[in-house]
Order: C-alpha cells, then sequence, then structure tokens
C-alpha cells in the first residue's frame, strides 16, 4: 500500500539545554519514515533547496524525492527552543509552494509546516484522495516580528477530510473552542475521525462516542515530529486494517514508543515491533463514553 504526504521537508535546529543538533524534519520526512517502518510505499509532494543534505537518510529508506521538488530557493528552515513539553518555534527560511500532483496512494496526508500548500492545491488533493488526514498546523501558523510562530483563528473548509489531528490551540484557532466542544464542532464540519491531543491525553471522537488514551509517564527529552509519527501510524493501521480502534491504539503506541527512544530528531522514529508491543497494551486500556 501506499500513502502520499503533501508537506515540506525542513531543516531543524533543535535547541536544547544549550546545546544545538541540526537535522532533517517537517511531516514529510517523520510521516514518511514512520510509515516505511509499517512497510508502506511512500510518495512525497514536497519541495527542497539544494541545501537540504539529508537525502541519503530518505533514499536508505527507499523515499526518494523526485527532482521536480528541488528549488534554487533555501529548504524551510526552523529554530526549535525546547524546554520539558513546552517549545518556542522560530521560521528561518521557507521554501516554494506545492503544487498538486496526481497520485496514485491510497491515502494521503496533508500536514503543511508554515503556508506552503496553497488553498487550491488543498481542495485538489481532497477531490482526488479515498482517505485524507489532516494535520492543519501549517495554515493556522504566523509569524510576528522576531520571525516566532503563533496560531491565529483560521477559517477552513474540512468537507472531504476523513481524519484530523488536533491539540487544544489548534482546536481553538479552528473553532472557538477546546475539549469536546471544538471536536463536536469538527465533526459538524464533515470529519469522520477526530483526534485530540493534550500532552499525554488521547482523545477520539467517532459518531456518538469518544474513546480515551494515556500515554503512560515518560521522561520527555524532545517531542519534535511526535504528533507526525503518531498521524502516519494513525493513517497507515486504519488503511491496513480498517478499523479506528486499532488505530488509534497504534497510534499512541508509536507516541509513546517515540518518547521512550529519549532520542532527537529522526533518531526518534520508532520500529514497528515496539509500536505492535505498545499498541497490543494499550488495547485494553481504551475507555470511553457517549457523547
Amino acid at each position: 500500500m501506499k500513502i502520499g504526504i503533501f508537506s515540506h521537508c525542513t531543516i531543524d535546529e533543535i535547541v536544547r539545554n544549550n546545546s544545538v543538533v541540526e537535522t532533517a524534519g517537517g511531516p514529510a520526512c517523520y510521516c514518511g519514515l514512520t510509515a516505511r517502518n509499517l512497510k508502506f510505499d511512500v510518495e512525497f509532494h514536497t519541495k527542497i533547496g539544494s541545501d537540504f543534505s539529508y537525502l541519503q537518510v530518505l533514499e536508505k529508506n527507499k523515499i526518494f524525492i523526485p527532482q521536480a521538488s528541488v528549488t534554487t530557493n533555501p529548504t524551510t528552515r526552523f529554530r526549535l527552543e525546547i524546554s520539558g513539553t513546552d517549545r518556542n518555534l522560530y521560521l528561518k527560511t521557507r521554501c516554494d509552494p506545492i503544487s498538486f500532483d496526481k497520485s496514485d496512494a491510497d491515502a494521503h496526508i496533508i500536514s503543511p509546516v508554515f503556508d506552503e500548500i496553497p488553498i487550491e492545491t488543498y481542495e485538489k488533493i481532497k477531490k482526488d484522495s479515498r482517505f485524507t488526514l489532516l494535520d492543519p498546523q501549517g495554515f493556522l501558523r504566523r509569524k510576528d516580528e522576531h520571525n516566532k510562530i503563533y496560531l491565529e483563528k483560521t477559517e477552513l473548509d474540512l468537507s472531504r477530510i476523513s481524519a484530523i489531528k488536533v491539540d487544544p490551540e489548534e482546536a481553538y484557532s479552528l473553532t472557538g473552542q477546546t475539549g469536546n466542544d471544538a471536536m463536536l464542532i469538527l465533526q459538524k464540519k464533515g470529519v469522520e475521525y477526530v483526534l485530540y491531543t493534550n500532552k499525554r491525553e488521547i482523545t477520539m471522537l467517532v459518531k456518538d462516542r469518544l474513546y480515551y488514551l494515556t500515554i503512560p509517564r515518560i521522561d520527555v527529552y524532545d517531542t519534535t515530529g511526535v504528533g507526525d509519527i503518531f498521524c502516519a501510524t494513525f493513517a497507515c493501521t486504519y488503511l491496513k486494517e480498517k478499523d479506528f480502534f486499532w488505530a488509534i491504539c497504534f497510534a499512541v503506541g508509536a507516541a509513546q514508543a517515540a518518547l521512550e527512544t529519549k532520542e532527537t530528531g529522526l533518531a526518534k522514529i520508532p520500529q514497528r515491533g515496539a509500536i505492535e508491543t505498545n499498541a497490543s497494551y494499550l488495547y485494553n486500556q481504551v475507555g470511553f463514553s457517549q457523547i
């Protein structure tokens, strides 16, 4: 099976405890490598500059960036200042917009990092896709005079979106609400599976039922990309199993496995065995309620 990913590859400067680690990043890399670990083929729709020096990392995992995706402008670059589960994000450079290309993928992940997917492209992806998972962060992000990223309330057409992953701040930017109220609004906008992540607490709304899971308490080192790992695992598992219950268990299990590595950047992408072990345990830990 094949998953298509619409997102910029990035170069991330991760700052923690006064040390700086530079690594490839962005949902394209995190989602793509996670999908490969789950035995999926990956199709990239992205843009990079000649300064992106991590092609071997991707190609070693049989992920290939088309030559048409390489531009003369620099790769999108972020500086991430991390303290525990909190982080400040700064945009340093932004690459070209992503155009729409026809795809034969079984599903698509739309996960912009900063305004690289025009609305026309977004609408074309939705119409072309059989299953679409949206992480809306890049549609909501703005930058201040210091290039620090913040979120702004944004109207976004969610018709034809199969699943959406939001945290409280993103949910508020889309709906003006948080928690269950926000999830219900997103559902009414047409989303079938609403995934709400609030640090360790994960909630999924399907029809009239809420499902709850909690990631075990772990000493957090670097959370960069954990949401992308979660999204890719949910999409891949749902496609393979056609079971949203297993999909959320695997997604949370993947996020847990990533955090348990205590690694920085792409090194935290978990192996399939660790994901499966966590998912099997979580399967019997799911709580639920009617809404």
